[in-house]
Protein backbone atom coordinates (compact mmCIF):
# COMPACT_ATOMS: atom_id res chain seq x y z
CA UNK A 1 0.00 0.00 0.00
CA UNK A 2 1.16 3.31 -0.91
CA UNK A 3 0.58 6.81 1.00
CA UNK A 4 -0.39 10.06 -1.30
CA UNK A 5 -1.22 12.99 0.54
CA UNK A 6 -2.72 15.44 -1.19
CA UNK A 7 -2.74 19.46 -0.60
CA UNK A 8 -4.95 21.61 -2.23
CA UNK A 9 -3.84 24.92 -2.64
CA UNK A 10 -5.03 28.29 -4.36
CA UNK A 11 -4.91 31.60 -4.18
CA UNK A 12 -8.36 32.48 -4.46
CA UNK A 13 -9.84 32.41 -1.13
CA UNK A 14 -12.62 35.13 -0.61
CA UNK A 15 -11.81 35.87 3.27
CA UNK A 16 -8.12 36.15 3.02
CA UNK A 17 -7.13 36.05 -1.10
CA UNK A 18 -3.23 34.78 -1.54
CA UNK A 19 -3.31 33.48 1.93
CA UNK A 20 -1.27 30.34 0.88
CA UNK A 21 1.56 33.02 -0.10
CA UNK A 22 2.03 35.13 2.83
CA UNK A 23 5.13 34.58 4.49
CA UNK A 24 6.09 32.43 7.65
CA UNK A 25 9.60 32.49 9.02
CA UNK A 26 10.67 33.54 5.44
CA UNK A 27 8.66 31.33 3.33
CA UNK A 28 5.36 31.47 1.69
CA UNK A 29 3.10 29.69 3.61
CA UNK A 30 2.43 26.99 1.55
CA UNK A 31 6.13 25.80 1.83
CA UNK A 32 5.92 26.24 5.36
CA UNK A 33 2.65 23.47 5.61
CA UNK A 34 4.62 21.15 3.14
CA UNK A 35 7.42 20.90 5.57
CA UNK A 36 5.28 20.17 8.41
CA UNK A 37 3.68 17.62 6.81
CA UNK A 38 6.53 15.80 5.48
CA UNK A 39 7.96 15.61 8.68
CA UNK A 40 5.80 12.83 9.46
CA UNK A 41 6.75 9.78 10.11
CA UNK A 42 5.01 7.73 7.00
CA UNK A 43 6.19 6.81 4.10
CA UNK A 44 4.55 9.13 1.61
CA UNK A 45 4.31 11.06 -1.46
CA UNK A 46 3.35 14.47 -1.50
CA UNK A 47 1.59 16.31 -4.16
CA UNK A 48 -0.10 19.92 -3.97
CA UNK A 49 -3.24 19.93 -5.98
CA UNK A 50 -3.83 23.68 -7.38
CA UNK A 51 -6.44 24.70 -10.34
CA UNK A 52 -6.24 25.14 -13.44
CA UNK A 53 -6.82 29.25 -13.20
CA UNK A 54 -3.99 31.74 -14.44
CA UNK A 55 -4.11 33.60 -11.24
CA UNK A 56 -2.70 30.12 -9.43
CA UNK A 57 0.24 29.53 -12.07
CA UNK A 58 2.64 31.34 -8.99
CA UNK A 59 1.65 28.35 -6.65
CA UNK A 60 2.44 25.91 -9.51
CA UNK A 61 5.45 27.91 -10.02
CA UNK A 62 6.50 27.72 -6.43
CA UNK A 63 6.05 24.27 -6.49
CA UNK A 64 8.08 23.39 -9.22
CA UNK A 65 10.76 26.01 -8.53
CA UNK A 66 10.85 24.37 -4.42
CA UNK A 67 11.40 20.76 -6.10
CA UNK A 68 7.40 19.90 -5.24
CA UNK A 69 5.32 17.31 -7.36
CA UNK A 70 2.55 19.88 -8.37
CA UNK A 71 -0.65 19.03 -10.11
CA UNK A 72 -3.54 21.31 -11.88
CA UNK A 73 -7.03 20.69 -11.55
CA UNK A 74 -10.63 21.62 -11.65
CA UNK A 75 -11.14 25.08 -9.73
CA UNK A 76 -14.11 24.32 -7.53
CA UNK A 77 -14.80 21.14 -8.18
CA UNK A 78 -11.96 19.52 -5.20
CA UNK A 79 -13.26 16.12 -5.28
CA UNK A 80 -12.90 16.47 -8.45
CA UNK A 81 -8.98 17.30 -8.53
CA UNK A 82 -7.95 15.35 -5.50
CA UNK A 83 -9.12 12.38 -7.16
CA UNK A 84 -7.77 13.54 -10.50
CA UNK A 85 -4.22 13.84 -8.72
CA UNK A 86 -3.90 10.59 -6.93
CA UNK A 87 -5.18 8.89 -10.71
CA UNK A 88 -2.06 11.42 -11.95
CA UNK A 89 0.50 9.58 -9.68
CA UNK A 90 -1.10 6.24 -10.12
CA UNK A 91 -2.95 5.56 -7.57
CA UNK A 92 -4.29 2.17 -7.66
CA UNK A 93 -7.77 0.82 -5.53
CA UNK A 94 -5.85 0.02 -1.99
CA UNK A 95 -3.42 2.61 -2.07
CA UNK A 96 -4.58 5.39 0.85
CA UNK A 97 -5.35 8.58 -0.01
CA UNK A 98 -4.93 11.52 2.24
CA UNK A 99 -6.62 15.37 2.57
CA UNK A 100 -4.53 17.43 4.20
CA UNK A 101 -6.01 20.96 3.67
CA UNK A 102 -3.49 24.25 2.74
CA UNK A 103 -4.70 26.19 5.29
CA UNK A 104 -3.10 24.34 8.36
CA UNK A 105 0.16 25.68 9.22
CA UNK A 106 0.32 24.62 12.62
CA UNK A 107 -0.33 20.92 11.72
CA UNK A 108 1.92 18.52 14.09
CA UNK A 109 3.49 16.07 11.77
CA UNK A 110 2.84 13.55 14.90
CA UNK A 111 -0.96 13.80 14.72
CA UNK A 112 -0.79 12.79 11.02
CA UNK A 113 1.56 9.52 11.96
CA UNK A 114 -1.03 8.83 14.29
CA UNK A 115 -4.37 9.23 12.80
CA UNK A 116 -2.64 7.28 9.12
CA UNK A 117 -1.64 4.80 11.74
CA UNK A 118 -4.87 4.17 12.41
CA UNK A 119 -5.76 2.86 9.01
CA UNK A 120 -6.17 -0.82 8.52
CA UNK A 121 -7.32 -2.54 4.98
CA UNK A 122 -11.06 -3.05 5.66
CA UNK A 123 -11.76 0.96 6.71
CA UNK A 124 -13.21 2.60 4.31
CA UNK A 125 -12.62 6.02 5.79
CA UNK A 126 -9.80 7.33 8.46
CA UNK A 127 -9.86 10.48 10.04
CA UNK A 128 -9.76 12.67 13.16
CA UNK A 129 -12.61 15.13 12.74
CA UNK A 130 -16.18 12.86 13.12
CA UNK A 131 -16.11 14.57 16.19
CA UNK A 132 -13.20 16.41 16.64
CA UNK A 133 -11.11 16.64 19.24
CA UNK A 134 -8.12 18.37 18.36
CA UNK A 135 -7.34 22.15 18.27
CA UNK A 136 -9.14 23.46 14.48
CA UNK A 137 -6.22 22.70 12.24
CA UNK A 138 -5.14 19.27 12.47
CA UNK A 139 -7.27 18.39 10.30
CA UNK A 140 -6.41 14.24 8.46
CA UNK A 141 -8.63 12.10 6.56
CA UNK A 142 -7.64 9.30 4.92
CA UNK A 143 -9.28 7.21 2.50
CA UNK A 144 -8.30 4.06 -0.10
CA UNK A 145 -8.28 5.09 -3.84
CA UNK A 146 -11.19 2.49 -4.52
CA UNK A 147 -13.61 5.02 -2.10
CA UNK A 148 -12.49 8.34 -2.64
CA UNK A 149 -13.11 7.14 -6.87
CA UNK A 150 -16.56 5.82 -5.67
CA UNK A 151 -17.41 8.96 -4.21
CA UNK A 152 -15.98 10.61 -7.44
CA UNK A 153 -18.59 8.59 -9.28
CA UNK A 154 -21.54 9.19 -7.10
CA UNK A 155 -21.32 12.54 -5.06
CA UNK A 156 -23.55 15.06 -7.12
CA UNK A 157 -24.42 17.32 -3.94
CA UNK A 158 -22.35 20.98 -4.02
CA UNK A 159 -20.95 20.68 -0.64
CA UNK A 160 -19.68 17.00 -1.64
CA UNK A 161 -18.09 18.02 -4.30
CA UNK A 162 -16.82 21.47 -3.11
CA UNK A 163 -15.69 19.31 0.20
CA UNK A 164 -14.21 16.69 -1.23
CA UNK A 165 -14.75 13.75 1.61
CA UNK A 166 -18.08 14.49 3.14
CA UNK A 167 -20.11 11.90 0.60
CA UNK A 168 -17.92 9.31 2.45
CA UNK A 169 -18.23 10.62 6.05
CA UNK A 170 -21.63 11.83 6.20
CA UNK A 171 -23.06 8.16 5.11
CA UNK A 172 -21.89 6.22 8.47
CA UNK A 173 -24.41 3.24 6.66
CA UNK A 174 -22.56 2.03 4.04
CA UNK A 175 -18.88 3.20 5.25
CA UNK A 176 -16.96 1.99 7.33
CA UNK A 177 -15.56 4.85 9.18
CA UNK A 178 -12.75 5.35 11.88
CA UNK A 179 -12.14 8.47 14.18
CA UNK A 180 -8.74 9.13 16.07
CA UNK A 181 -9.88 11.02 19.55
CA UNK A 182 -6.71 13.10 21.00
CA UNK A 183 -5.17 11.11 23.39
CA UNK A 184 -5.60 13.52 26.08
CA UNK A 185 -8.97 13.07 26.65
CA UNK A 186 -9.27 16.83 25.88
CA UNK A 187 -11.17 18.33 23.32
CA UNK A 188 -10.18 21.52 21.79
CA UNK A 189 -12.06 21.35 18.66
CA UNK A 190 -13.99 24.66 19.53
CA UNK A 191 -12.13 26.51 22.18
CA UNK A 192 -8.69 26.74 19.78
CA UNK A 193 -8.07 27.75 16.16
CA UNK A 194 -5.05 27.10 14.50
CA UNK A 195 -5.83 27.44 10.41
CA UNK A 196 -6.02 30.39 8.90
CA UNK A 197 -9.02 32.23 6.98
CA UNK A 198 -9.29 35.50 8.35
CA UNK A 199 -6.20 38.08 8.89
CA UNK A 200 -7.04 37.75 12.77
CA UNK A 201 -6.04 33.73 11.78
CA UNK A 202 -2.42 34.86 10.07
CA UNK A 203 -2.05 37.38 13.35
CA UNK A 204 -2.42 33.93 15.33
CA UNK A 205 -0.38 31.87 12.69
CA UNK A 206 2.40 34.07 12.62
CA UNK A 207 3.17 34.77 16.27
CA UNK A 208 3.37 31.35 16.89
CA UNK A 209 6.27 31.28 13.96
CA UNK A 210 7.91 33.70 15.59
CA UNK A 211 7.80 32.89 18.34
CA UNK A 212 8.22 28.94 18.19
CA UNK A 213 9.81 28.23 14.72
CA UNK A 214 13.80 29.10 15.72
CA UNK A 215 13.53 26.66 17.90
CA UNK A 216 13.09 23.53 15.58
CA UNK A 217 10.46 23.72 12.86
CA UNK A 218 9.06 20.68 14.05
CA UNK A 219 7.53 22.28 16.87
CA UNK A 220 4.93 20.43 18.36
CA UNK A 221 1.12 20.78 19.34
CA UNK A 222 2.41 20.14 23.25
CA UNK A 223 4.81 23.67 21.96
CA UNK A 224 1.89 25.61 20.93
CA UNK A 225 -0.24 25.00 23.83
CA UNK A 226 2.39 25.48 26.52
CA UNK A 227 2.94 29.08 24.51
CA UNK A 228 -0.37 30.28 24.25
CA UNK A 229 -0.49 29.31 28.05
CA UNK A 230 2.47 31.44 28.54
CA UNK A 231 0.93 34.07 25.97
CA UNK A 232 -3.00 34.18 26.58
CA UNK A 233 -3.31 37.73 24.38
CA UNK A 234 -1.41 35.45 21.58
CA UNK A 235 -4.71 33.05 21.89
CA UNK A 236 -7.01 35.99 22.00
CA UNK A 237 -5.65 37.51 18.47
CA UNK A 238 -8.75 34.88 16.67
CA UNK A 239 -10.21 33.34 19.30
CA UNK A 240 -13.65 35.16 17.94
CA UNK A 241 -13.39 32.62 15.27
CA UNK A 242 -13.08 29.62 17.41
CA UNK A 243 -15.60 26.67 16.32
CA UNK A 244 -16.42 28.76 12.72
CA UNK A 245 -16.57 26.01 9.85
CA UNK A 246 -18.28 25.15 6.76
CA UNK A 247 -20.34 22.75 8.34
CA UNK A 248 -22.64 26.13 9.65
CA UNK A 249 -24.18 26.56 5.97
CA UNK A 250 -25.43 22.92 5.68
CA UNK A 251 -27.03 22.60 9.31
CA UNK A 252 -29.92 20.10 8.08
CA UNK A 253 -28.33 18.59 5.09
CA UNK A 254 -25.38 16.85 6.65
CA UNK A 255 -26.70 13.88 8.69
CA UNK A 256 -23.66 13.42 10.92
CA UNK A 257 -23.26 16.76 11.69
CA UNK A 258 -25.13 18.70 15.18
CA UNK A 259 -25.39 22.51 15.60
CA UNK A 260 -22.99 22.23 18.36
CA UNK A 261 -20.42 21.75 16.32
CA UNK A 262 -20.03 24.67 13.75
CA UNK A 263 -20.52 28.74 14.94
CA UNK A 264 -21.57 31.68 12.86
CA UNK A 265 -19.32 34.04 12.13
CA UNK A 266 -19.09 37.11 14.43
CA UNK A 267 -20.66 40.58 13.27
Amino acid sequence: MKIFTVIQARTGSSRLPGKVLLPLAGEPLLLRMVERVAAASVAQRIVVATTTDASDDIVASLCEDAGLCVFRGHPTDLLDRHYQAARALGASASDLIVKIPSDCPLIDPAVIGRVLSAYEPGIDFVSNLHPATYPDGNDVEAMPFSVLETAWREATQAHEREHTTPFIWDRPSRFRLRNVAWETGRDCSMSHRFTIDYPEDYAFVSAIYDALYGKGPRFSLEDILAYLDRCPAVADLNAKYCGVNWYRHHIGTLRTVSAEQTREIPQ
